[in-house]
Protein backbone atom coordinates (compact mmCIF):
# COMPACT_ATOMS: atom_id res chain seq x y z
CA UNK A 1 0.00 0.00 0.00
CA UNK A 2 2.27 2.19 0.76
CA UNK A 3 4.53 2.03 -2.65
CA UNK A 4 1.20 2.17 -4.37
CA UNK A 5 0.46 5.65 -2.02
CA UNK A 6 4.03 6.62 -3.85
CA UNK A 7 3.24 5.42 -7.21
CA UNK A 8 6.55 5.19 -9.73
CA UNK A 9 8.11 7.82 -7.70
CA UNK A 10 11.55 7.13 -6.66
CA UNK A 11 13.46 8.77 -3.90
CA UNK A 12 16.93 10.02 -4.40
CA UNK A 13 19.36 8.84 -1.18
CA UNK A 14 22.72 10.16 -1.46
CA UNK A 15 25.87 8.43 0.29
CA UNK A 16 29.17 10.37 0.67
CA UNK A 17 31.89 8.04 2.69
CA UNK A 18 35.10 9.44 3.37
CA UNK A 19 37.16 6.50 2.39
CA UNK A 20 38.05 5.17 -1.18
CA UNK A 21 35.65 2.89 -3.68
CA UNK A 22 38.14 -0.04 -2.95
CA UNK A 23 37.76 -0.20 0.83
CA UNK A 24 36.48 -3.71 1.35
CA UNK A 25 35.04 -3.11 4.70
CA UNK A 26 33.63 0.53 3.29
CA UNK A 27 32.08 -2.02 0.51
CA UNK A 28 29.98 -4.08 3.49
CA UNK A 29 29.12 -1.33 5.59
CA UNK A 30 27.17 0.24 2.54
CA UNK A 31 25.90 -3.11 1.79
CA UNK A 32 24.37 -3.42 5.21
CA UNK A 33 22.51 0.05 4.89
CA UNK A 34 21.20 -1.17 1.33
CA UNK A 35 20.22 -4.74 2.87
CA UNK A 36 18.22 -2.34 5.99
CA UNK A 37 16.81 -0.18 3.42
CA UNK A 38 15.11 -2.73 2.17
CA UNK A 39 14.57 -4.92 5.30
CA UNK A 40 11.92 -1.37 5.71
CA UNK A 41 10.71 -1.54 2.21
CA UNK A 42 13.25 0.50 0.30
CA UNK A 43 13.84 -1.32 -2.57
CA UNK A 44 17.05 0.25 -4.51
CA UNK A 45 16.56 0.93 -7.68
CA UNK A 46 12.43 0.26 -7.48
CA UNK A 47 11.72 2.59 -4.50
CA UNK A 48 14.92 4.09 -4.33
CA UNK A 49 18.02 5.21 -6.32
CA UNK A 50 20.96 4.95 -4.14
CA UNK A 51 23.63 7.54 -4.68
CA UNK A 52 27.59 6.62 -3.65
CA UNK A 53 30.35 8.67 -3.30
CA UNK A 54 33.52 8.27 -2.28
CA UNK A 55 35.67 10.88 -0.87
CA UNK A 56 38.88 8.82 0.18
CA UNK A 57 39.99 11.00 3.00
CA UNK A 58 40.54 14.15 0.27
CA UNK A 59 37.88 17.66 1.65
CA UNK A 60 38.07 18.52 -1.56
CA UNK A 61 36.32 15.70 -2.74
CA UNK A 62 33.88 16.10 0.33
CA UNK A 63 33.10 19.51 -1.34
CA UNK A 64 32.75 18.17 -4.97
CA UNK A 65 30.86 15.44 -4.13
CA UNK A 66 28.63 17.41 -1.47
CA UNK A 67 27.34 19.46 -3.83
CA UNK A 68 26.83 16.99 -6.56
CA UNK A 69 24.34 15.68 -4.38
CA UNK A 70 22.35 18.09 -3.33
CA UNK A 71 22.50 19.05 -7.10
CA UNK A 72 20.97 15.33 -8.13
CA UNK A 73 18.04 16.35 -5.42
CA UNK A 74 18.87 13.81 -2.91
CA UNK A 75 16.25 13.85 -0.37
CA UNK A 76 18.55 12.77 2.74
CA UNK A 77 22.28 12.58 2.86
CA UNK A 78 24.10 10.07 4.62
CA UNK A 79 27.37 11.24 5.72
CA UNK A 80 30.63 9.65 6.89
CA UNK A 81 32.84 11.29 9.43
CA UNK A 82 32.88 15.19 10.84
CA UNK A 83 34.71 16.72 8.16
CA UNK A 84 31.94 14.80 5.35
CA UNK A 85 28.87 16.27 7.30
CA UNK A 86 30.64 19.81 7.42
CA UNK A 87 30.89 20.00 3.46
CA UNK A 88 27.30 18.99 3.25
CA UNK A 89 25.86 21.08 5.93
CA UNK A 90 28.11 24.04 3.37
CA UNK A 91 26.54 22.66 0.20
CA UNK A 92 22.90 22.63 1.79
CA UNK A 93 21.17 24.05 4.98
CA UNK A 94 18.17 22.13 4.00
CA UNK A 95 19.16 18.55 2.65
CA UNK A 96 18.35 16.39 5.79
CA UNK A 97 21.59 14.45 6.54
CA UNK A 98 22.18 11.20 8.60
CA UNK A 99 26.18 11.29 9.79
CA UNK A 100 27.51 8.21 11.14
CA UNK A 101 31.19 8.05 12.27
CA UNK A 102 30.94 10.77 14.10
CA UNK A 103 32.74 11.25 18.22
CA UNK A 104 31.76 14.83 18.83
CA UNK A 105 28.67 15.92 17.01
CA UNK A 106 27.93 18.71 19.34
CA UNK A 107 30.94 20.04 19.98
CA UNK A 108 31.54 20.40 16.32
CA UNK A 109 28.82 22.43 15.97
CA UNK A 110 27.37 19.97 13.78
CA UNK A 111 23.61 19.56 15.74
CA UNK A 112 22.99 21.95 18.87
CA UNK A 113 22.32 18.61 21.01
CA UNK A 114 22.04 15.42 21.23
CA UNK A 115 18.24 15.52 22.48
CA UNK A 116 17.23 17.71 20.10
CA UNK A 117 19.36 18.58 17.38
CA UNK A 118 17.39 21.36 15.92
CA UNK A 119 19.14 21.72 12.22
CA UNK A 120 19.80 19.75 9.30
CA UNK A 121 21.37 17.20 10.51
CA UNK A 122 20.79 13.88 13.44
CA UNK A 123 22.50 10.59 13.23
CA UNK A 124 24.40 8.24 15.26
CA UNK A 125 28.13 8.50 17.17
CA UNK A 126 31.07 6.35 17.14
CA UNK A 127 31.79 6.70 20.97
CA UNK A 128 32.44 9.52 23.78
CA UNK A 129 36.10 10.70 24.10
CA UNK A 130 36.01 8.29 27.59
CA UNK A 131 36.39 5.35 25.08
CA UNK A 132 40.37 6.63 25.61
CA UNK A 133 40.67 4.58 28.79
CA UNK A 134 39.36 1.63 27.54
CA UNK A 135 42.48 1.42 24.41
CA UNK A 136 44.92 2.28 27.28
CA UNK A 137 43.87 -0.29 29.31
CA UNK A 138 43.73 -2.87 26.76
CA UNK A 139 47.51 -1.97 25.95
CA UNK A 140 48.73 -2.69 29.25
CA UNK A 141 46.74 -6.07 29.57
CA UNK A 142 47.90 -6.94 26.19
CA UNK A 143 51.15 -5.76 26.73
CA UNK A 144 52.46 -5.88 30.39
CA UNK A 145 55.52 -4.93 29.49
CA UNK A 146 54.82 -1.15 27.74
CA UNK A 147 56.24 1.50 29.28
CA UNK A 148 55.48 4.35 26.76
CA UNK A 149 52.80 4.56 24.34
CA UNK A 150 52.92 6.61 21.27
CA UNK A 151 49.27 8.20 20.45
CA UNK A 152 48.01 8.36 16.98
CA UNK A 153 45.78 11.45 16.17
CA UNK A 154 44.39 14.10 13.76
CA UNK A 155 45.20 17.84 15.20
CA UNK A 156 43.23 19.19 12.33
CA UNK A 157 39.86 17.99 13.77
CA UNK A 158 39.13 18.90 17.18
CA UNK A 159 38.03 15.00 17.61
CA UNK A 160 41.61 14.10 17.25
CA UNK A 161 42.76 16.52 19.91
CA UNK A 162 39.92 15.51 22.63
CA UNK A 163 40.97 11.71 21.70
CA UNK A 164 44.06 12.64 22.77
CA UNK A 165 43.47 14.50 25.58
CA UNK A 166 41.27 11.67 27.42
CA UNK A 167 43.89 9.14 27.10
CA UNK A 168 46.13 11.98 28.62
CA UNK A 169 43.57 11.97 31.99
CA UNK A 170 43.65 8.54 32.50
CA UNK A 171 47.59 7.30 31.67
CA UNK A 172 48.30 5.33 34.72
CA UNK A 173 51.85 5.71 36.45
CA UNK A 174 54.59 4.42 34.48
CA UNK A 175 53.24 5.19 31.57
CA UNK A 176 54.65 8.21 29.23
CA UNK A 177 52.50 9.12 26.25
CA UNK A 178 53.83 10.80 23.35
CA UNK A 179 51.69 11.95 20.29
CA UNK A 180 52.13 11.41 16.06
CA UNK A 181 50.53 13.18 14.26
CA UNK A 182 48.46 11.76 11.28
CA UNK A 183 49.02 14.23 8.63
CA UNK A 184 50.59 12.37 6.36
CA UNK A 185 50.96 8.47 5.47
CA UNK A 186 54.71 9.24 4.87
CA UNK A 187 54.96 11.04 8.61
CA UNK A 188 53.65 8.73 10.21
CA UNK A 189 55.73 5.99 9.22
CA UNK A 190 58.82 8.14 9.63
CA UNK A 191 57.41 9.65 13.25
CA UNK A 192 56.60 5.63 14.02
CA UNK A 193 60.11 4.35 13.07
CA UNK A 194 61.61 7.09 15.38
CA UNK A 195 59.28 6.28 18.55
CA UNK A 196 60.42 2.23 17.97
CA UNK A 197 63.94 3.14 18.46
CA UNK A 198 63.69 3.06 22.17
CA UNK A 199 62.00 -0.28 23.92
CA UNK A 200 58.57 -1.17 25.65
CA UNK A 201 56.90 1.23 22.93
CA UNK A 202 53.14 0.49 21.76
CA UNK A 203 50.52 2.52 20.07
CA UNK A 204 47.26 3.82 20.81
CA UNK A 205 45.66 4.63 17.27
CA UNK A 206 42.95 7.10 17.69
CA UNK A 207 39.53 7.35 15.28
CA UNK A 208 41.19 9.60 11.82
CA UNK A 209 40.35 9.95 8.08
CA UNK A 210 44.29 9.01 7.67
CA UNK A 211 43.80 6.05 9.87
CA UNK A 212 40.49 5.10 7.84
CA UNK A 213 41.87 5.47 4.59
CA UNK A 214 45.55 3.49 5.43
CA UNK A 215 44.12 0.84 8.11
CA UNK A 216 46.73 -1.86 6.04
CA UNK A 217 49.66 0.57 6.21
CA UNK A 218 49.08 1.61 9.96
CA UNK A 219 49.08 -2.01 11.05
CA UNK A 220 51.63 -3.35 9.19
CA UNK A 221 54.66 -0.26 10.29
CA UNK A 222 52.91 -1.31 13.87
CA UNK A 223 54.46 -4.87 13.33
CA UNK A 224 57.45 -3.89 11.45
CA UNK A 225 58.72 -2.27 14.23
CA UNK A 226 57.62 -4.74 16.99
CA UNK A 227 55.03 -2.73 18.51
CA UNK A 228 51.93 -3.55 20.23
CA UNK A 229 49.04 -1.35 18.98
CA UNK A 230 45.06 -1.09 19.71
CA UNK A 231 43.00 0.11 17.38
CA UNK A 232 39.60 1.94 17.02
CA UNK A 233 37.55 -0.48 14.90
CA UNK A 234 37.39 -3.86 13.83
CA UNK A 235 38.55 -3.21 9.93
CA UNK A 236 41.97 -2.65 12.05
CA UNK A 237 42.59 -6.20 13.01
CA UNK A 238 41.34 -7.37 9.70
CA UNK A 239 44.55 -5.84 8.42
CA UNK A 240 46.75 -7.25 10.46
CA UNK A 241 46.55 -5.06 13.55
CA UNK A 242 46.90 -6.49 17.24
CA UNK A 243 43.85 -5.68 19.23
CA UNK A 244 41.02 -3.33 18.89
CA UNK A 245 37.82 -2.06 20.43
CA UNK A 246 34.87 0.05 19.31
CA UNK A 247 31.56 0.47 18.09
CA UNK A 248 30.24 -2.36 15.56
CA UNK A 249 29.95 -0.58 12.55
CA UNK A 250 27.68 -2.48 10.69
CA UNK A 251 25.11 -2.03 13.01
CA UNK A 252 25.73 1.94 12.66
CA UNK A 253 24.86 1.73 9.08
CA UNK A 254 22.02 -0.31 9.22
CA UNK A 255 20.39 2.12 12.08
CA UNK A 256 21.12 4.70 9.91
CA UNK A 257 18.95 3.50 7.62
CA UNK A 258 15.96 3.57 10.01
CA UNK A 259 16.36 6.91 10.13
CA UNK A 260 16.72 7.45 6.25
CA UNK A 261 13.11 6.13 6.21
CA UNK A 262 11.93 7.86 9.07
CA UNK A 263 13.03 11.18 7.03
CA UNK A 264 11.59 9.83 3.65
CA UNK A 265 8.08 9.22 5.34
CA UNK A 266 7.81 12.94 6.89
CA UNK A 267 10.08 13.12 9.84
CA UNK A 268 12.45 15.67 10.58
CA UNK A 269 16.03 15.43 11.28
CA UNK A 270 15.78 18.44 13.86
CA UNK A 271 13.18 16.18 15.91
CA UNK A 272 15.33 12.55 16.01
CA UNK A 273 17.53 12.26 18.52
CA UNK A 274 21.37 11.70 18.10
CA UNK A 275 22.06 7.92 19.44
CA UNK A 276 25.30 6.82 20.76
CA UNK A 277 26.38 3.08 19.76
CA UNK A 278 24.49 0.05 21.35
CA UNK A 279 27.01 -2.28 20.24
CA UNK A 280 30.80 -2.29 20.60
CA UNK A 281 33.10 -4.87 19.40
CA UNK A 282 36.48 -6.38 21.24
CA UNK A 283 38.40 -8.26 18.54
CA UNK A 284 42.44 -9.74 18.32
CA UNK A 285 44.60 -11.01 16.11
CA UNK A 286 46.66 -14.31 17.74
CA UNK A 287 48.56 -14.42 14.91
CA UNK A 288 49.78 -11.22 15.14
CA UNK A 289 50.28 -11.80 18.87
CA UNK A 290 51.96 -14.39 18.47
CA UNK A 291 54.55 -12.50 15.59
CA UNK A 292 54.85 -9.75 18.35
CA UNK A 293 56.28 -12.29 21.28
CA UNK A 294 52.90 -11.72 22.94
CA UNK A 295 51.10 -14.53 25.53
CA UNK A 296 47.58 -13.14 25.12
CA UNK A 297 45.75 -13.37 28.44
CA UNK A 298 43.43 -16.13 28.31
CA UNK A 299 40.35 -14.04 30.57
CA UNK A 300 40.70 -11.49 27.57
CA UNK A 301 40.48 -13.97 24.70
CA UNK A 302 37.23 -15.06 26.62
CA UNK A 303 36.09 -11.16 26.89
CA UNK A 304 36.65 -10.97 23.20
CA UNK A 305 34.04 -11.09 20.42
CA UNK A 306 36.04 -11.94 17.80
CA UNK A 307 39.68 -14.01 18.17
CA UNK A 308 41.22 -14.13 14.68
CA UNK A 309 43.19 -17.36 14.52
Amino acid sequence: MARAQQGNRIRRVGVLLNVSKDDLAAQRFVAAFRQALQELGWKDGRDVGIDVRWGAGNRERYRQHAAELVSLASEVIVAVSTDVVLSVQRASTAVPIVFVGVIDPVGSGLVGSMARPGGNATGFTVFEYAIGAKWLELLKEIAPGVTRAAVLRDTSAASGIGQFAAIQAVAPVGIELSAIEMRDANEVEQAIAAFARDPNGGLVVTASALGANHPELIAKLASRHNLPAVYPFRYFVGAGGLICYGPDYLDQYRRAATYVDRILKGEKPADLPVQAPTKYELAINLKTAKALGLKVPPALIARADEVIE
